[in-house]
């Protein structure tokens, strides 16, 4: 086994997706990337996760629910999307990732990422530097004001200066802000606005999508704006609302009614200390960030921010949450299946074959047992007719029907000897079909007759 070098040591692997995710992350801020949708879920957490893809390559995403319910209309497989985010490690799994913070349909998409490229670019040529912005006149004298003279935006800019100052001379320089030949309208009236030599130029419209406020994010737009000798104030919008002509601009404004409430002053020394504590807090504020984004560099590599962790304990808990599902639905599986066995086991040893199996023992038992007891019946009869018939042969009555009688004492006790018919005693003969009442006269043994011999049976 080889030993690990001193100046290589060995890391764990929770160490290593640890640095890993910190350098991708301070490497990687906020990002935009434009992909296809797929092997999208939302779980019971409201929180989607997906993968964006194209033909070389594919990246995992997830979107949380305190964010996706910006989004208009939850993506569908197979749909083009750019999403911006921060790009991240799922250390758990070691998942290179983006935590998606907004999404839009790739045709947007489109158009976002040609503003950012174009952004980018005049900023690095210089066209945003802070140091080229020049400061409003305190006081202006004159205005020139290039909307749209049916637009809102220029009833709204106009009352405010109305109220605020109304000494001001307002010159209007008409134009198209939308549309086909926008562009041409803007430039040329930016050029007659500066004609005039007014004190301030304000360039502004209504809000709308990012295609109706196009017009402001062209490049010729900006640099007419920036070439402009003539401080522009640009108000475009609403205050969500960001254009390229307006980071071009001396100074841009929320909205049209801000733009005049900013070109307008209420008295020439409340400007005049608005814009000595602007100057100071913005090169406070510019060394206070540098200062701070320092320290928050060196404090992100020692802590993990907790919404990171926050964030990866949320993915965490869907993640098993999908896992206890995907269990509790097998163990399920599993139970039918066993339910199915002991069923088939039951109906194998089902008692209704075997009741009738000895239902027909039964029946043949019972069978055997009549023909057993008919028999035994029968042989029982036949041996009681046997019995009958010797009984009768030997039976008294049957002797007394062939003529004999027998007598019996007046007490109910048989005669049979004559030594018990004293003279004078009442015997009793008895017939087969009836009784004779009779009396002792006289008795002589000469009178005694033969006996008779033993009746034979029939």
């Amino acid at each position: 086994m080889l030993a690990p070098l001193d100046d290589h040591p060995v890391l764990s692997v929770s160490d290593l997706s640890r640095q890993a995710r910190i350098l991708i992350e301070e490497r990687f801020n906020l990002v935009w990337v434009e992909g296809e949708v797929s092997n999208f879920r939302r779980p019971a957490s409201g929180h989607w996760y997906f993968t964006l893809k194209d033909d070389r390559a594919q990246l995992r995403c997830a979107m949380f629910a305190s964010r996706n319910r910006a989004v208009r209309k939850p993506p569908a497989e197979g749909d083009q999307v750019v999403v911006r985010g921060r790009v991240s490690l799922y250390e758990p799994r070691g998942d290179f990732q983006i935590i998606a913070d907004q999404m839009e349909p790739a045709g947007e998409g489109a158009l976002r990422a040609a503003f950012e490229a174009l952004k980018a670019r005049l900023d690095a040529a210089g066209l945003f530097d802070p140091e080229r912005k020049r400061t409003l006149p305190h006081v202006p004298r004159r205005l020139a004001i290039v909307t749209s003279p049916s637009g809102a935006a220029l009833q709204d800019v106009l009352h405010v200066l109305r109220r605020r100052f109304p000494a001001l001379q307002v010159t209007l320089v008409p134009a198209r802000v939308q549309g086909e030949g926008a562009e041409r309208d803007i430039i040329e009236a930016l050029r007659r606005a500066v004609e005039q030599q007014p004190d301030v130029v304000l360039l502004t419209r209504g809000g709308g999508s990012l295609e109706d406020l196009w017009t402001f994010n062209l490049e010729s737009v900006a640099r007419t704006v920036a070439d402009s000798p003539v401080p522009i104030v640009v108000a475009v919008g609403h205050q969500t609302d960001f254009t390229i002509a307006e980071f071009a601009a001396d100074l841009r404004a929320p909205t049209p009614s801000a733009a005049a409430e900013l070109i307008t002053p209420s008295s020439a020394e409340l400007t005049d200390v608005l814009a000595q504590l602007r100057y100071r807090v913005l090169r406070a504020f510019a060394g206070t960030q540098q200062l701070h984004a320092e320290r928050l560099r060196r404090l992100r590599a020692q802590l993990w921010d907790p919404r990171q962790q926050l964030a990866h304990t949320v993915q965490r808990i869907d993640e098993l949450d999908e896992r206890l599902r995907l269990a509790a639905h097998n163990r399920l599986l599993r139970s039918g299946t066993h339910l199915d066995g002991l069923t088939r086991a039951l109906r194998a040893h089902r008692p209704e074959p075997r009741i009738a199996k000895h239902r027909e023992s039964t029946h043949a038992y019972g069978a055997r047992l009549a023909r057993a007891m008919s028999a035994t019946l029968e042989r029982s009869t036949q041996n009681w007719q046997a019995v009958a018939r010797t009984l009768q042969a030997v039976s008294p009555l049957h002797t007394i029907g062939r003529g004999y009688s027998v007598l019996s004492q007046g007490t109910g006790q048989w005669v049979t000897s004559i030594d018990q018919a004293q003279p004078g005693t009442a015997l009793t003969a008895h017939l087969h079909d009836g009784a004779l009442e009779l009396q002792v006269n006289d008795r002589s043994e000469d009178n005694r007759l033969p006996k008779l011999p033993p009746l034979e049976s029939n």
